[in-house]
């Protein structure tokens, strides 16, 4: 074996033409410059489109109605409660009476777990309003509330006035019927229907498969359609959120 090192064979190297050189570098400043226009583009789009996104969030894709009308009561602790009370604050209507004996029950029900989604939240509430003041006194309420687990501070079951201003503020403040009925009905009728109130007083509801606004949401099972208790506390969180 020689002790020899081996010479390493000549390579020649061929010289890049100028103008290919030239034209590499041209290609490479148009990209530099194509990814610097797409960056700025992105960047306008982003100014234009987040504002218009969070806003969509901070406002609630729900329709607005008329805002409810004035109206005072006495609730199940002997407290004056008005419209003003629930100021600030996304609130549930309905109108009941204790001793209705076919759906209040089931709408009550309904409600204690719409209390349950939102207890302890200072700016929920509920008005629970009787159709039958002379016979559900605060006492009576507070039974009421009791048996029923009511529990939420927010939740006021209404009394004090007589019918007629209740039949009034419910089917011309509300459109809520309300009204005399069959003794097997406990002798008085109302909706089975929740209205949703929004923080400024407005009644609120999403719209159905069509776009139409539904106005109210169904509190009961009835004429084969299933309550929309789940809906309504979907639109309640976004409420909560505007």
């Amino acid at each position: 074996m020689s002790g020899r090192a081996q010479s390493r064979p000549h390579i020649k190297l061929k010289k890049r033409p100028l103008d290919s050189a030239r034209g590499d570098k041209k290609n490479n400043m148009t990209k530099k410059y194509s990814y610097v226009g797409i960056s700025f583009i992105i960047l306008i789009f982003g100014i234009y489109s987040v504002p218009k996104i969070v806003d969509r969030f901070k406002k609630a894709d729900l329709h607005t109605f008329n805002k409810v009308p004035a109206f005072e009561f006495i609730n199940q602790n002997g407290k004056t409660i008005t419209n003003k009370s629930f100021e600030g604050k996304v609130y549930v209507v309905e109108f009941f009476f204790t001793t209705c004996p076919t759906i209040c029950p089931i709408m009550n029900r309904n409600m204690v777990t719409i209390q349950d989604a939102f207890f302890g939240n200072p700016e929920f509430g509920i008005a629970s309003i009787s159709i039958t003041p002379e016979i559900d006194t605060p006492a009576t309420l507070k039974e009421y509330a009791k048996n029923f687990g009511i529990t939420h501070k927010n939740w006021h079951l209404l009394t004090g006035k007589s019918d007629d201003v209740v039949f009034a503020l419910s089917n011309s403040g509300f459109k809520l019927f309300a009204g005399k009925g069959e003794d097997n009905h406990g002798g008085f009728e109302h909706s089975g229907l929740f209205a949703l109130v929004d923080k400024n007083g407005f009644i609120r509801s999403r719209k159905d498969e069509i776009g139409n606004p539904i106005m109210y949401y169904r509190a009961i099972e009835e004429h084969g359609f299933k309550d929309q208790i789940a809906e309504l506390k979907e639109d309640i969180k976004l409420l909560l959120n505007e």
